[in-house]
């Protein structure tokens, strides 16, 4: 079965290469609004060659990586693609209180690839509120100076990744963050708007839906055809754009911010499962069956929509990262969670989603 699958991976990988030397390589990243999450929680996941040769294949310019990988790295140079890449919670520590061992990772991972074309570094992931959160902005601003001093800092920027749980308010035009999470997200917010960098934000109308039993299944996937909310002289006809809006509202509310700086949000992640089922363990739930149909839908919709910007900000394109590419085997949790890739480990799609 292995050497059938290493043939199999061969074959594709000679298609998607030869495929891609026809298209010619770009120079850099395309202008594209939406991109995938690339994530490595499978014992049976295609070399990160042949995902190249993949994403380049799918017009997929831009991927999220959530920890640094060698291989993947290397098989990204001169690719074309853009790369959004994390530093792992459990490096913030030391990172946070030794500039140091910024400068080692920044060194490492970043200028030890100079044929990657990094847009972003996301400092930390949701941990904001929680007994890390205190090292978030330390460890951005060691990173941050670490790139400036690499001569990096006019193309890449520093960020970190918060849930929309970090808010709280309706309708949207109330958003504001939280009185856990406001202590941090303020001085972030500050910090953010002086380097001129976006907040990234993970966004899941999927757990809104199974969570709330008064959120209907057309508002959460993109279908409703009527005003579901109406805030102002805003409309909202689905939860993703009510849900972005309200961190914009919570942004707009800081302090010596207030519109006068534009920070912009990326959806660091974003998605639905193909597979599992849902229910129990939260108060208003509803038990709900995962179906290909609603994951497709989903997911195109959210593509389509990345370009369109939100109610709040109109024809701003909103770049947004689809989570996942593969349906990871060995990520933890229930079966959902094993269940949010548009392709199987093979590289065959379990849907087809196009990238404009």
């Amino acid at each position: 079965m292995a050497a059938f699958l290493g043939d199999v991976y061969l074959t594709m990988l000679m298609t998607l290469v030869l495929i891609s030397l026809l298209s010619g390589a770009p120079n850099r990243a395309e202008a594209q609004a939406a991109g995938i999450c690339y994530g490595l929680n499978g014992n049976n996941l295609p070399p990160p060659s042949a995902v190249v040769g993949l994403l380049r294949w799918k017009n997929i310019r831009k991927v999220r990586l959530f920890e640094p990988n060698r291989d993947v790295l290397q098989a990204l140079g001169n690719s074309g693609i853009e790369v959004n890449l994390a530093v792992p919670n459990s490096q913030l520590q030391n990172i946070a209180n030794n500039p140091s061992a910024a400068g080692s990772w920044v060194a490492t991972n970043i200028q030890a690839y100079p044929a990657v074309t990094f847009g972003s570094i996301t400092v930390g992931n949701e941990l904001i509120p929680g007994p890390q959160a205190q090292l978030v902005l330390p460890a951005m601003q060691n990173i941050y100076n670490s790139i400036q001093g690499a001569g990096l800092g006019g193309r890449i920027k520093v960020s970190t990744v918060v849930s929309t749980a970090v808010t709280t308010g309706f309708p949207p035009s109330a958003g504001v963050f939280t009185p856990q999470a406001m202590p941090f997200m303020v001085p972030i917010a500050q910090f953010l708007a002086r380097t001129g960098a976006p907040l990234m934000i993970t966004v899941y109308p999927y757990f809104a839906y199974v969570q709330n039993d008064v959120v209907s299944l057309d508002y959460a996937l993109f279908r409703a055809n009527y005003d579901v909310v109406s805030d102002g002289a805003l409309r909202y006809r689905n939860l993703f754009d009510a849900m972005v809006d309200t961190v914009y509202s919570a942004i707009e509310k800081v302090d010596g911010l207030g519109r006068r700086a534009h920070i912009p949000i990326i959806i660091t992640e974003s998605g639905w499962p193909s597979r599992g089922r849902s229910g129990g363990g939260w108060r208003n739930a509803k038990t709900y069956d995962a179906t290909v149909s609603d994951a497709w839908t989903y997911n195109q919709n959210l593509v389509n929509h990345a370009a369109r910007g939100t109610p709040k900000r109109p024809g701003t394109p909103l770049v947004t990262y689809v989570f996942g590419l593969f349906n990871e085997n060995l990520k933890p949790g229930a079966e959902i969670e094993r269940n949010f890739g548009i392709f199987y480990p093979n590289m065959q799609p379990v849907y087809d989603i196009n990238f404009p």
